[in-house]
């Protein structure tokens, strides 16, 4: 399984930042981009549908706990580097 991305390998510029660490709704779009991988394929991973994943990217609505193990897994981030951002 190859290594997650780690949070300090990603750049914080054009973010929404609070402090150090982005919020995690802005870092989920942007390791998915990096990743080259469209919504679909998130939901398609993550059983999650398309629009929720939309709307949390937005941050129109927050992720359960047990969605972000889901979108982490799908994205191959570790889950603990997530947690370091939650405010």
């Amino acid at each position: 399984m190859p290594k997650g991305i780690r949070i300090s390998d990603i750049q914080k510029d054009n973010t929404k930042d609070k402090g150090d660490f982005m919020k995690i709704e802005i870092l989920i779009k942007q390791v998915r981009l990096e990743k080259n991988m469209s919504l679909v394929e998130l939901s398609r991973l993550t059983g999650i549908d398309r629009g929720h994943l939309s709307r949390i990217e937005k941050e129109e609505k927050e992720p359960k706990i047990s969605t972000l193990i889901q979108i982490a897994l799908a994205l191959k981030v570790d889950i603990k580097e997530l947690y370091k951002i939650i405010p």
